[in-house]
């Protein structure tokens, strides 16, 4: 399986490089994982409703360029759905059991996706109800994709 993960702007904190680094040398037994960052867009701090439309379609024009035409995209948005560990398992397992062995999770910027990116996408996951930082999604979202694999292939994991 090829697992892609595409998000808005350039990681710089260390410990969260390093909590990633230790997914992906874990995954790495599991997937071929690669992690596409793309730039975000540079905005003031007080936007208005057009310009934050605008920047989320700058960078959404980013991730879609970064998007394989056959691949399955899993957008993460509040507004998605919240699976658990088990359920996100399941839909992996069957994605690769029917042929869609190119998964693209997208990760969007500070304001969020794009109505081009979130169009595209074949589902939308949500993992709560709160907003965390993209950057931190980046390693909430590896630790849960080890999860799965884990949970897949019948191998244990701390619940």
């Amino acid at each position: 399986m090829n697992i892609s993960i595409i998000t808005v702007g350039k990681l710089k904190e260390k410990y969260l490089k390093q909590g990633i680094d230790e997914y992906l040398k874990r995954l790495s037994a599991y997937a071929k994982m690669d992690i596409i960052e793309v730039p975000d867009e540079k905005a003031p701090e007080e936007l208005s409703e057009t310009e934050m439309i605008q920047v989320k379609q700058k960078e959404g024009e980013r991730i879609l360029a970064k998007i394989h035409p056959d691949a399955h995209v899993i957008a993460l948005a509040i507004e998605g759905k919240m699976k658990s560990s088990e359920e996100l398992a399941d839909t992996l397992d069957k994605l690769a059991t029917y042929g869609k062995s190119k998964i693209a999770f997208v990760i969007g910027g500070s304001l969020g996706l794009s109505q081009e990116v979130l169009q595209r996408a074949d589902e939308k996951l949500s993992f709560s109800k709160m907003t965390f930082p993209h950057q931190l999604m980046k390693l909430i979202l590896l630790e849960q994709i080890y999860r799965v694999f884990r949970i897949n292939r019948g191998e244990p994991y701390h619940k």
